[in-house]
């Protein structure tokens, strides 16, 4: 998945020592008297136990209190956290070395029964974790029959062999597995502090981390307010010395709040602003690629979309440029791969949609949907079914007039709402129909796998013996080189059956003052932790 998973070729994977995910501050800089940010969220978090989080807004502030076996870093590399190095023989069994001098926020070490005690709490059915799937989904040996209630907790694969060395057992090789484990969700909790106070253990005064801060303040939907943890392994390059997050569910008054001066870093902005903050605060907007694409599915199970040629044709019809930059301008990038270009450990090869002008693709289309069989005699007619939203409807009608102006077909717009739009996807109840994915995690197999025949996520019914072995296969995989091969092998079978058309790769808007250095804008999973920020004077 990143760097150090690709060196898991049974062997011992590399150790980076010191400040690695620090506030790097370059020599000569001049810092600001006040170090103090505010953080822009996009609603009262649910809860700041990592087991509890439902999403982003949790894990923001969870990635300041709290720390994972590997962090990231700004281009979503992994890199030691509380683990100083991993190894594995088959990608099935791990064994994590974690530095000795990791401690909770009252002073205690940190030790690999903390993990043990808060992965089984994870999985526990007791603690109805929003977040337990995950836990299943990287494989951890009997997470899936714990979470059912048929085993026990401490049956999950995961054990201290002694203080400072973890060992974990997937029931399947997980390649990847090393970068899930900076996921809120397998961060570590103190098991002490939880018992003694149980659901008040995250109130202010209770809560122990042992993050690179602590929570001082907290003022339910106004603020929360972080102060450095003197105990943490690399507190010496803190630098900020208080950060303050306040939830804002709408992006119009958080923006507003920024424009007068309350908000140092936005979590988003109306798009509906793009070009006119773009005019007026240009050096303080950023669209940062994110790790999702926006895609149409075809059903591949009933006609007239179980005809490759008919999918091909409609596929390069789609100008992604047109969409990316005309229809939609606000900073999306075209999509020519069902994997985004910032996923880690891929490597895109370029197909037939980058190769060819839009004229070229669009004669093309035209003879592939001739030799299906359709003409001006017999125009292909066809369902776009796509759930209610401004921008989804705008893309509907700019792709389906691209589909009539260069091919005659016929298209009608299905417009459902959510759970009607589900229900209807679901059941097949469609030919071609509005998708997207952002990863769960970032490796390509969180897209490529969606393809695979026995996914849930499989919305297009895909079907194939080849693609589905490639996949095992690549799970297997240890040689980066050979594993990078079999997802291009993945994207060739795409691009050549073509049970989706990728459309365009999602970008995440957000404003930040120009004093506000070290956030890590190019990360694509938007993991950013408020240690490597600083302020500069200003």
């Amino acid at each position: 998945m990143r760097y150090f998973r690709y060196a898991l070729c049974a062997a011992l994977v590399g150790t980076a020592l010191g400040a690695a995910n620090a506030a790097d501050v370059p020599a000569g800089t001049l810092l600001a008297e006040k170090q103090e940010i505010v953080r822009h969220i996009k609603d009262e978090p649910a809860s700041l136990d990592p087991m509890k989080a439902v999403g982003l807004i949790e894990a923001q502030v969870a990635r300041d209190l709290f720390e994972g076996l590997v962090n990231q870093d700004a281009r979503g590399q992994i890199i030691p956290g509380v683990a100083l190095s991993w190894q594995t023989a088959d990608n099935q069994t791990y064994i994590f070395t974690l530095r000795k001098d990791a401690k909770w926020s009252n002073g205690a070490p940190v030790t690999a029964q903390d993990f043990v005690y808060s992965w089984r709490r994870l999985v526990d059915p007791k603690s109805l974790s929003p977040f337990a799937w995950f836990a299943e989904l990287a494989g951890m040996e009997n997470a899936q029959q714990i979470i059912a209630g048929k085993m026990p907790a401490d049956t999950l694969g995961v054990s201290a062999i002694n203080n400072h060395t973890l060992k974990v057992k997937l029931s399947k090789p997980v390649p990847y597995f090393p970068s899930l484990t900076a996921n809120f969700s397998l961060f570590p909790v103190p098991q002490s502090v939880v018992e003694k106070y149980g659901n008040d253990w995250t109130k202010v005064g209770n809560l122990v981390g042992n993050g690179a801060f602590k929570l001082q303040d907290r003022v339910v939907n106004e603020k929360l307010v972080l102060v450095p943890n003197e105990y943490y392994w690399d507190h010496a390059h803190t630098v900020l010395t208080k950060v303050t997050f306040i939830p804002i569910n709408q992006e119009a008054n958080a923006t507003k709040r920024y424009q007068a001066g309350d908000i140092d870093i936005t979590e988003s902005f109306p798009k509906n602003l793009y070009q006119k903050l773009l005019k007026d605060i240009p050096d303080q907007v950023y669209t940062p690629d994110q790790l999702g694409t926006y895609y149409y599915a075809f059903n591949t199970q009933r006609a007239p979309t179980n005809d490759i040629r008919v999918r091909k044709a409609l596929s390069y019809a789609i100008d992604r440029k047109i969409i990316a930059e005309k229809v939609l301008g606000t900073g999306e990038k075209p999509a020519y791969h069902f994997t985004p270009d910032v996923t880690a450990g891929y490597h895109p090869v370029a197909n037939l949609l980058q190769q060819q002008d839009q004229d070229e693709l669009n004669a093309q289309a035209k003879a592939l949907l001739h030799a299906a069989g359709y003409g001006p005699d017999k125009p292909l007619t066809l369902s776009l079914l796509y759930n209610t939203s401004d921008n989804n409807q705008k893309l509907a009608i700019a792709i389906a007039s691209m589909w009539k102006k260069t091919l005659g077909v016929d298209v009608k717009m299905i417009n459902q709402e959510w759970k009607t739009y589900i229900d209807s996807r679901n059941t097949g109840n469609f030919d071609v129909v509005r998708a997207s994915w952002v990863g769960d995690y970032n490796e390509p197999s969180t897209f490529l796998s969606l393809l695979t025949s026995t996914h849930s996520g499989n919305i297009a019914k895909f079907n194939s013996v080849d693609y589905d072995n490639l996949l095992n296969e690549a799970g297997k995989q240890t040689n980066a080189k050979a594993l990078s091969e079999d997802y291009n092998k993945a994207e060739q079978i795409i691009a050549e059956q073509v049970p989706i058309a990728p459309i365009y790769q999602f970008t995440n808007g957000r404003l930040i003052k120009p004093w506000v250095k070290g956030y890590p804008i190019t990360n694509p999973e938007d993991v950013a932790y408020s240690q490597t920020m600083y302020i500069i004077k200003h």
